[in-house]
């Protein structure tokens, strides 16, 4: 009912989106949506629903077919994000794996780095996260503590990460550190680190108000020998790597808010219509009607915007203020629209067993991580400000 009303969106309009998108529809259905109970109760999902996504070509997807990868463009890896959304599916960190590590393998990798991790990666046998924050720092990557002092052959690392995607599963994690620690210029650096060394211990998963199916957790290190030829990109210029690459998972992130924005409102349209109220259809009443419709003219403008942010991706134009509004629009959106739906379902919207109970609990972390939504608007206005901010800058040198 909601396509009734809605624009075709041009960049799913190819055949071979549209076969995509059957398999993936296909494959949450049949292989997900059974296992959603077990895998909240356990607190993360199976290896096997990994290594059945990598058989079908769903890990990597933008990824050159010598790695591994689909060699498809970013838009079918979108397409990918938005359908799990739709029906609500985190407990697997796909995008992450996909989305944010193989393209910092792939970017700033050596041949031997991808050689011996993106394929493994595409084929769901290396389950990967990223280490950025810590339990003094969030959003301000340049606080972190984590340190790798230069031992000749290897760096040996000392720290603790936190909030981490994948964390209790992963096999291997691109971690930021400080390479040289109590100086000037103290050099944050990215190293490839393996969850089977010596030192490298994971935490229990954390127990959090949403996203339950997600292993979510705390990384230590403790003395962990990290080869040196582990070094991702060149030693002290991480923090810009990570500057860089985020405007992409910023865009992930939005692109899973559009996607569970449509997945609730599809799902309230069919309550609403069955579900009566003084002999009628809840449908039926004004108050559902104009509810539903703003949330529809909302997901309608946020997709438009969206489907532009994923083609100037595609082709690395993109930029951090756009990726930022989307970022920030597109989950504020999200968690209105769910809030509105879950209204709509009464004292049933409550009750776990509902999807739009499980929606409401997981999309709120969506506004806090990527970088805070608080963040995103400061990352806008610089971008609106810049040349008053280097004004200011300028002005407040000291003399020589």
């Amino acid at each position: 009912m909601l396509q009734n009303v809605l624009i075709e969106r041009q960049i799913y309009a190819s055949e071979e989106h549209k076969m995509m998108q059957q398999m993936i529809q296909d494959f949450i259905k049949n292989e997900i949506m059974d296992h959603i109970d077990e895998w909240e109760k356990n607190g993360m999902v199976s290896r096997e629903i990994w290594e059945r996504a990598g058989e079908l070509g769903l890990l990597c997807i933008d990824m050159p077919e010598q790695y591994g990868g689909s060699g498809l463009d970013f838009s079918f890896s979108a397409l990918f994000i938005e359908e799990l959304g739709k029906e609500g599916v985190n407990g697997p960190g796909f995008s992450l794996h996909s989305d944010i590590v193989a393209p910092y393998l792939l970017k700033y990798g050596t041949e031997a780095q991808k050689e011996k991790y993106l394929s493994k990666m595409a084929s769901g046998k290396m389950i990967t996260s990223i280490g950025m924050t810590e339990p003094n720092c969030g959003s301000d990557l340049k606080a972190i503590r984590t340190t790798a002092v230069d031992k000749g052959d290897h760096y040996l690392v000392n720290g603790q990460k936190t909030f981490i995607t994948n964390g209790y599963m992963c096999d291997m994690s691109i971690v930021a550190v400080k390479t040289h620690p109590g100086t000037e210029k103290e050099g944050v650096s990215l190293l490839i680190m393996e969850s089977a060394w010596d030192g490298f211990e994971k935490g229990i998963p954390f127990k959090k108000i949403g996203m339950k199916a997600q292993d979510t957790c705390e990384l230590f290190f403790d003395n962990v020998k990290v080869p040196k030829e582990n070094l991702l990109g060149e030693e002290g210029l991480g923090f810009k790597i990570m500057m860089t690459e985020l405007a992409r998972e910023r865009l992930t992130v939005a692109l899973n808010a559009i996607g569970g924005a449509e997945g609730a409102i599809e799902k309230t349209i069919a309550y609403t219509s069955t579900r009566t109220a003084f002999k009628q259809p809840i449908a039926g009443f004004q108050n559902t009607q104009f509810k539903l419709a703003e949330c529809a003219t909302q997901l309608q403008l946020h997709q438009a915007f969206l489907d532009r942010c994923t083609e100037l991706l595609s082709t690395h134009q993109l930029t951090a203020e756009s990726a930022s509004m989307a970022k920030y629009s597109a989950t504020d959106m999200h968690s209105k629209v769910v809030d509105e739906c879950l209204q709509l379902f009464g004292g049933y919207g409550y009750m776990w067993d509902y999807p739009i109970a499980r929606m409401y609990a997981d999309n709120r972390v969506a506004r806090i991580y990527a970088g805070t939504n608080e963040i995103m608007k400061i990352l806008i206005a610089r971008g609106l400000f810049k040349e008053v901010f280097e004004k200011i800058k300028q002005e407040s040198r000291p003399l020589r």
